[in-house]
């Protein structure tokens, strides 16, 4: 798993756990549904800070709670 697939798979875990749909966090993140979107299908390869705390803020959850995962706990380093 990459940094992308990892970011990915986070937003869908926390929004099955929330009950939320994409529609739903885009209103509660103020982010669009697009962005969102583009994210969980790979086609945005790096999304900001500012739309991952605001994807956070809709959640209820801190960057913190966001990236204390084993998925990002395992990720390998991307810079070699």
């Amino acid at each position: 798993m990459d940094t992308q697939e990892a970011v990915a798979f986070r937003i869908s875990q926390l929004c099955k756990e929330k009950g939320f749909s994409i529609h739903g966090i885009a209103i509660y993140a103020a982010v669009p549904p697009a962005t969102i979107r583009d994210i969980l299908v790979g086609k945005t390869k790096n999304p900001g800070v500012t739309t991952i705390k605001k994807l956070c803020d809709g959640l209820g959850i801190t960057l913190g709670e966001f990236f204390s995962t084993p998925e990002f706990d395992n990720l390998e380093q991307e810079i070699r």
